[in-house]
């Protein structure tokens, strides 16, 4: 007689946490220093303001402060975590990876832990990541974070991008359960797509004084990214109801990366999904990168829209291009 499958280990969601720095720029501060207007910020991209690290505050310090809160939350004792994975485009040195640095803070030597940069899909590339980890089972409970601070590679006298960022991170504690958690993850990326959004300097590439492009900074594509990004989400949308043989009425939440407001309404109207049932942060948050869902997603808890039992689809597209999503019963 054979022996009964080993029933499935799922990653549980048992505590999130976030944390925004205290200087808060709004649309009205931005108009006094480029040419712009709340009026037109709010029209294009939905946003009313975004958080600023303070002078010395720095990827790492913020993604701490998440993770701290996350580990309360889940009642998780730091020295039980062991995984450590933080999705950055943004981290503090060109390394040590700012998981290693967060895990010094932390005082837990001895568990792997490492940076993933998927631009703004880097929370869920880094959540995909530590799931695998917890269904294989080499890991019972992790700690993943999505933490940026991108507000140090804007330019800030280009009125097109200088309003579309801020800084923040997000955490999530994972712990390994039979019952439920992440039902599935879809990862994808197309690099031939990078120069509609990127920041053309690296350690090895370097840069040309008297390139354009000089400098740590985000240069993008609005329009192409626009409706590059609806068209990858659509996808990933159906890729994921139908991975799981799921109707898309069936979702309770829709947390999706909070880049701009419009594209999060596409994303809503494929799924038929009024927006009372989507998070929305964009408004105060701006576009925090990989930090963008996990702190949607701790405000939906702390708020108690998200209950337990809950089906969410987050989901996110970013620079690379990369695009991805999660399905969870939370």
């Amino acid at each position: 007689m054979s022996e009964p499958a080993a029933p499935r280990v799922y990653a549980r969601i048992a505590g999130t946490g976030s944390y925004l720095p205290s200087k808060v720029l709004t649309n009205d501060d931005l108009a006094k220093i480029v040419d712009t207007s709340d009026e037109w910020i709010a029209a294009r991209t939905g946003i009313r303001q975004r958080h600023v690290a303070a002078e010395g505050e720095t990827t790492g310090d913020l993604a701490f402060h998440a993770a701290v809160r996350a580990l309360e939350a889940a009642g998780t004792d730091a020295s039980e975590i062991d995984l450590i994975v933080v999705g950055t485009t943004t981290p503090d040195l060109v390394f040590p990876s700012t998981a290693c640095l967060v895990q010094a803070r932390l005082g837990v030597a001895g568990c792997p832990a490492f940076d993933v940069n998927a631009a703004c899909s880097g929370f869920i590339f880094a959540l995909s990541v530590a799931e695998k980890f917890i269904a294989s089972g080499s890991v019972k409970t992790a700690l993943v974070i999505g933490s940026e601070t991108l507000t140090r590679m804007v330019d800030w006298s280009e009125r097109t991008t200088c309003v579309l960022f801020g800084d923040g991170a997000g955490a999530v504690v994972l712990k390994a359960d039979t019952e439920t958690g992440i039902l599935s993850t879809h990862l994808h990326a197309d690099g031939a797509k990078k120069e509609l959004l990127w920041n053309p300097v690296g350690v090895s590439v370097g840069f040309k004084e008297n390139e354009k492009n000089a400098g740590v900074r985000i240069n993008m594509a609005g329009s192409d990214v626009f409706k590059y990004a609806v068209k990858a989400l659509d996808g990933i949308v159906e890729e994921t109801l139908e991975a799981n043989g799921i109707d898309r009425h069936e979702i309770d939440w829709l947390i999706p990366h909070q880049a701009n407001l419009r594209i999060i309404e596409a994303t809503a109207k494929r799924l038929d999904m009024p927006m009372e049932r989507v998070i929305v942060t964009v408004d105060r948050h701006g576009n925090t990168s990989s930090g963008s869902v996990p702190l949607a997603l701790d405000e939906a808890v702390r708020s108690g829209k998200v209950e337990r039992g809950q089906l969410l689809l987050l989901e996110a597209f970013g620079g690379g291009f990369t695009w991805g999503s999660a399905l969870l019963r939370y």
